[in-house]
């Protein structure tokens, strides 16, 4: 077998986290020759740089390329993305490039990938949302040749979509991966290294909803009375650079001085697994409260509509955006989760991903895609 080039693409600290144990899974193995293409959130210094925590990685080949523009519409965001991308991939030459999720710049890697002839594989295709994530991620679906999805929930989805059956590959969501390794940090080392004084506390992370633009400063504010009005301690997590999120920022601003509050621009991976997984609950409307909390027994309070249509445990409380339903919600007790152990795979999935590109048939996929009638 030819030794296989495989381009990665992240934008964003959580479809890293998805991607991370996939990427040293090829790492390891010599017929691979991975390369991993770092834009978007990892590069902003006001969400982190995170650049900095897949530097750390030890990659054999990191490409770092800035798309912000002076504007924070998603549109300019991806026309710079497939910009810098298509010249990146036009001096690699790779046999495969891999997508995640539904950000825009998993959009621009399937655009430049299939409009160059090269093999695109989207990891998580198949899901539903209540956002534009939604109109993003089906986009990359039929931009994509290859799918590896969570389940097969996601599998039928794909298929209804048109895909070929052979192309969509089952191997549970990466994460689950790094969620359950040995290697994670116990929650004494996490709170040594980020300082975090207080024992018992919930993990707060709320993004914009692009759709609802113009509601997002009322959204912020409220949801940070709710807090303030509270007893508990929150680890709080800033929100994704979508539009809107300046209004977020703003908000967590009267956090400052508050001891009950520790505030971070981002947190490593599986820094915030272990900080997830021994906290007393997940607040906001992240899909970490959805995939990875019910994965731990941990409870979540999804508060408004973005992650309207995901798969939902039945211990996840969904509210609204007002003071009133936050604050009754944070009264409730959350501490008797039952764990959800299969809905999103059981920690194979680089192994399954490896297997299948190490198949012949999967490099037999054609790159002229044709759709497929549900019979």
């Amino acid at each position: 077998m030819d030794i296989r080039k495989v381009v990665f693409l992240s934008g964003t600290r959580a479809d890293f986290g998805k991607i991370k144990s996939l990427i040293q899974v090829l790492e390891e193995d010599d017929n691979f020759e991975p390369h991993v293409f770092v834009t978007g959130m990892h590069l902003m210094p006001e969400y982190g740089m995170t650049l900095i925590e897949i530097e750390r990685c030890n990659f054999s080949n990191i490409y770092s390329y800035s798309n912000h523009t002076s504007e924070t519409t998603m549109d300019l965001t991806l026309a710079k993305t497939i910009e810098g991308f298509s010249a990146y991939i036009k001096e690699v030459n790779p046999d495969l490039i891999v997508v995640h999720g539904d950000r825009v710049e998993a959009l621009a890697g399937a655009i430049v990938g299939s409009l160059n002839n090269i093999l695109v594989a989207h990891i998580e295709g198949g899901e539903i949302s209540g956002t534009i994530d939604e109109l993003i991620r089906h986009s990359v679906s039929k931009m994509s040749h290859i799918h590896f999805v969570a389940n097969e929930d996601a599998k039928r989805r794909i298929i209804q979509l048109g895909e070929i059956e052979n192309s969509v590959k089952v191997i549970g969501s990466p994460d689950v991966d790094i969620m359950f390794s040995k290697s994670l940090p116990t929650i004494d080392e996490v709170k040594k290294y980020y300082e975090i004084s207080f024992e018992s506390f919930a993990v707060v992370m709320f993004h914009p909803v692009t759709t609802e633009f113009n509601q997002i400063e009322d959204y912020a504010n409220q949801f940070v009375d709710a807090l303030l009005a509270d007893n508990k301690n929150y680890v709080v997590i800033y929100p994704n650079n979508d539009l809107g999120s300046k209004a977020i920022l703003k908000a967590y601003k009267r956090f400052l001085g508050n001891e009950r509050f520790r505030v971070f621009p981002s947190i490593r991976f599986e820094y915030f697994l272990t900080l997830l997984k021994n906290s007393d609950f997940i607040i906001g409307n992240s899909s970490a409260g959805i995939r990875e909390a019910p994965y731990y027994g941990v409870g979540t309070i999804n508060i408004g509509s973005r992650q309207n249509n995901r798969a939902l445990h039945n211990q996840i409380v969904n509210i609204g955006y007002s003071v009133e339903e936050i604050s009754k919600a944070l009264k409730l007790d959350l501490t008797k989760i039952e764990k959800d152990n299969t809905s999103f795979g059981v920690g194979d999935s680089a192994s399954l991903f490896l297997n299948s590109l190490k198949s012949k048939e999967i490099w037999k996929i054609s790159k002229q895609k044709q759709f497929i009638d549900i019979t």
